[in-house]
């Protein structure tokens, strides 16, 4: 069941009395799905125009694909790539909350600072930048912990757990003291669907997704499109809307607090027939 939290966005505190929907928006080329690639500014800026009409909460920007087998990019690219993305975007959606997804600490910095982020969404749980939990202290802003071993090249390579769901809860429980020690309060947490688990381990955490409401944190959800629908189906990311959807109703009744998806409006329905159900 979804519990109402709150966030602390740049000195406004801010609640929510439903599920949210976070809508991606990649500024790569590479992506798994090309449906969510914008490079240039009328791309950018048409994305998120019909993100925001269709309902979206929160907007959440990556420049840096974590799909396996996707080209490094430097620090360097991806602010670049940032830069192009946040002022398209601050120029046509100004008020709508922003999210950077980001694994690297001088990255996160320079898009809440410089570039307008509000919020720190980072995949690695700040396993691949050892200064992203100071960072994000430092700026005071809300942060994403997400689950995940290894890197994007070697994560599907690391899914031996003892117990999936007890082993992903015990190490983000440890991650949340560090963060808690370090005075940051608004912490989301997201179990990493996708990310070295394997197909059964991805609806292991589904079946037990309320589980992780015992770390007393909003719970984010992802799993648009991903290789635990097209596998379980056979077909291709552009063919999994409606699974997605399906997943994304049932993350819901098992207490998801935001939904991060390709397609936002087909989200937004899904929170509203909850929200008349349930709430």
């Amino acid at each position: 069941m979804f519990q109402p939290f709150s966030l602390n966005i740049r000195g406004e505190y801010r609640s929510y009395s439903r599920p949210l929907v976070m809508g991606i928006v990649n500024v790569t080329p590479d992506s798994f799905f090309d449906g969510s690639r914008a490079m240039d500014e009328n791309a950018i800026a048409e994305r998120v125009l019909r993100q925001v009409a269709d309902g979206a909460d929160i907007i959440d920007v990556g420049a840096y694909s974590s799909r396996p087998g996707a080209a490094d990019v430097s620090p360097e690219e991806e602010v670049a790539r940032l830069r192009v993305g946040m002022d398209v975007l601050r120029s046509v959606a100004p008020e709508v909350l922003v999210s950077v997804d980001t694994f690297r600490a001088c990255v996160a910095r320079k898009a809440i600072e410089e570039l307008g982020a509000d919020i720190v969404n980072d995949i690695s749980g700040g396993d691949l930048d050892r200064d992203m939990f100071k960072a994000v202290a430092d700026m005071h802003s809300p942060y994403i912990l997400m689950h995940m071993r290894g890197t994007p090249s070697t994560m599907q390579t690391m899914t031996d757990y003892n117990d999936v769901c007890a082993d992903v809860i015990a190490n983000m429980s440890r991650k949340l003291r560090e963060l808690r020690l370090l005075g940051v309060s608004d912490v989301i947490v997201d179990p990493g669907f996708g990310f070295s688990k394997t197909t059964e381990q991805n609806f292991e955490i589904m079946r037990n997704l309320d589980c992780f409401n015992a770390l007393g944190c909003p719970v984010l959800v992802g799993v648009s499109r991903k290789s635990m629908i097209t596998r379980t189906f056979n077909i291709t990311p552009a063919e999994a809307l409606a699974p997605t959807v399906a997943l994304n109703t049932i993350a819901l009744t098992r207490g998801a607090a935001i939904l991060r998806v390709h397609d936002v409006k087909e989200a937004a329905y899904a929170v509203k027939l909850y929200e008349m159900s349930t709430l």
